[in-house]
Order: structure tokens, then sequence, then C-alpha cells
């Protein structure tokens, strides 16, 4: 009764922690995606304008230009190419769904950032529940985890090993399965979709699951590049699990 009514705690648990990272992915979507399509039309008539008129600029209308292009730049607003990117939103489902994620395992990456007043003010409110949420998620996972290990561990002590070597094993296990599920193949994901070097991939794999999250390296922000629906949402969750994991080995 004990064992169903843990069962029954920690799918609610998943299930909530996933609604609110879904509410809160619809809300930043919301928010953001009017105020973002807004500047990115000024961002092209900007270029429109200079187009028409670079020749007869004087160097403070230049600089002026070049000032107004640095601040769209910053807000992930790319004025390169024709105007049917303008119909494409760093806020559709699978990019605000990531942003929520990364908001609430503080990784924080940086290139993506709510700009409207409201925005700013949910984010607030987002990650002060949403951070807390997630430590217990995470602990909770972690726990499950545990519970193969011990379960490892009895099988192995039932076939005779040593308590001390059981320990060094399963810790091993637990390691080698989690660099290769966490780190090695989607490495090998990342160099195919994104088109960076296995190092490369390596690299912004730990760099992530770590929650360094510098932000030189973000998925699905290759303006050249063609990405499959819901592809952050499935590198969103890559990460939540990934963290478990790591939180399993500090238990470990």
């Amino acid at each position: 009764e004990a064992m169903c009514s843990d069962k029954l705690q920690t799918g609610l648990l998943v299930a909530g922690y996933f609604v609110y990272l879904l509410v809160g992915a619809a809300v930043f979507q919301a928010l953001e995606r009017t105020a973002e399509k807004q500047e990115k039309i000024a961002a092209a008539q900007m270029k429109e304008v200079f187009l028409q008129t670079f020749t007869q600029l004087t160097v403070a209308e230049m600089e002026q230009f070049m000032k107004n292009l640095t601040e769209a730049i910053q807000n992930g607003v790319y004025p390169v190419g024709n105007e049917s990117q303008l119909e494409e939103s760093n806020w559709d489902f699978s990019n605000s769904f990531f942003f929520a994620g990364t908001v609430v395992s503080t990784i924080g990456y940086g290139t993506l950032h709510p700009k409207t007043a409201g925005g700013q003010l949910f984010c607030v409110f987002f990650a002060l529940f949403g951070i807390p949420l997630n430590i217990v998620f995470l602990h909770r996972v972690g726990k499950m985890l545990s519970l193969l290990c011990k379960k490892l561990g009895k099988f192995l002590y039932e076939k005779g090993m040593r308590k001390k070597k059981i320990k060094f094993l399963t810790l091993l296990f637990f390691l080698a399965t989690g660099v290769l599920v966490f780190l090695c193949l989607p490495s090998v994901f990342f160099q195919i979709t994104e088109g960076w070097s296995y190092s490369e991939g390596i690299y912004f794999a730990f760099i992530t699951l770590s929650t360094i999250g510098f932000g030189d390296y973000v998925v699905g922000k290759q303006s050249d590049r063609k990405y499959f629906s819901y592809y952050r949402v499935l590198v969103a969750i890559w990460i939540l699990f990934g963290l478990a994991w790591i939180a399993l080995l500090f238990n470990l």
C-alpha cells in the first residue's frame, strides 16, 4: 500500500511538473510573440531604409544604424534574408517550452529572454515557484533511480559478491550508462542536427547538464538549418532527465 501511494505521488509530481512547464510555455508564447513580431517588422523596415539610402548616410546616421542593428541582434532578431522569416518566431511553443525548462533548471543560456514587462514579471514568479518544484522533481526521479541501484545491488549480493565491490560496480554501471545515454549519444544527435563537430556536441552537453550554460552553443538557433517540430522540446526533456541522472550520481 505504501509502495502504491509512493508511485501515485511520483506520478502526480511528474504530471504536475510537466503541466507547469506547458502552462509556462503557453504564457511566455502569448506574452512575447506579438512584441517580437513588431520588433522583426521594425528591423526589416530599418534594413529596407538602409539599403535604399546607405550611399547618402552621414557618419552619425551610420552609427545609429549600427546601434539599432546591435540591439535587434541582442533581442534575438536577425534581419537577414527575405520577409518569410517574419512568420518564424523565437517564441513558438517548442522554443517557449525549451525556455521554460532552462528557467526552472537555472541553466539560463541568455540567448532567449522575455522583453515585455508582462513577460519579465511572469518570468520572476514562474522561476520563484518553478525552481523549487524542479529540485523536488529531480530529487524524486533520483530517488526512483536509487531504487534501481538497490535492486541491482541486491541481485549481485545474492550472487555472492562482496558489498564494497557491489558499491563500486553499481556506481560504475550508472556512471557509464549515464555518460553513454546523456553525453555520448546526444552529441552524435547534435552533430547531425546542428552540424557541430562531435567535440562541440560533448562540450554543449556537459556545459548544459552542469547548468553552467554559457550560451555560446544553443540548439535550434541556426537560421540556415531546418529543424523538425518540437526539436527543442525533446532537448528540454533530455536536459531534465540528464539533471536527474547527475542528482543520482551525487546521491550515490
